[in-house]
């Protein structure tokens, strides 16, 4: 009888172990290496306006409510980045709010804008990659009518910034909005990383839960 039993156990046995999850460095769940870069209660480590930026709730705010944004502004890191994966939570207040997180980005001098890519956010924008103060357009944007069964207006929103020499992916609540490869040399891979709100009507910008883990190459 037991002899009878053997071949069972076993393959009952092997199906457990094709059933178990395992364990991957391309884990998207997986914070391994994941470093903070905001407190959840100052703005130790970055630069910029402070009357546009404050904390509250954990969350970094950028603009306001009560007024309009009278041009760009830009929170930004004062270390620099080259290849990294960057994970977020937004979420924009107003209807016409737009912002963005800047990637390998620099300062203009005596200016308030940034130089460098911007993962995108606001209405036609939402998660395109768009060359900020550079060619100034969108490099590449997703399909409105996919990324819109995903994004949930008004709310928390994760976002995912994955970049590896000239390749840029983003995604948006684990929906791909961009696959981008850089083709041109000259531009620059490193720079800092900043949180914007753009100049317009009244609104709000917020972001917290930033965390970003160094790719070594």
């Amino acid at each position: 009888m037991f002899r009878s039993y053997a071949p069972t156990m076993l393959a009952a046995f092997s199906v457990t172990l094709l059933a178990l999850p395992c364990a991957s460095g391309d884990d998207k769940s997986s914070e391994d290496g994941f470093v903070s870069l905001f407190d959840g209660k100052t703005l130790e480590g970055w630069d910029g306006e402070a009357s546009q930026f404050r904390v509250e709730e954990k969350s970094i705010i950028g603009g306001s409510t009560k007024a309009a944004i009278p041009h760009n502004f830009f929170l930004s890191t004062k270390e620099e980045f080259a290849d990294f994966e960057l994970r977020l939570q937004f979420r924009l207040i107003g209807d016409a709010t737009n912002a963005g997180v800047q990637l390998r980005s620099k300062r203009i001098s005596d200016h308030h804008e940034m130089i460098g890519y911007q993962a995108d956010l606001g209405a036609g924008y939402w998660g395109a990659l768009y060359d900020e103060s550079r060619r100034n357009k969108v490099l590449i944007a997703p399909k409105k009518d996919e990324l819109a069964k995903v994004l949930k207006l008004g709310e928390w929103n994760d976002y995912r910034i994955l970049c590896e020499g000239p390749h840029i992916q983003l995604w948006i609540n684990d929906f791909q909005t961009v696959d981008y490869t850089e083709s041109d040399e000259k531009i620059e891979q490193s720079g800092l990383i900043a949180v914007q709100i753009h100049g317009g009507p009244a609104g709000e910008a917020q972001y917290r839960n930033i965390r970003i883990r160094k790719i070594s190459r």
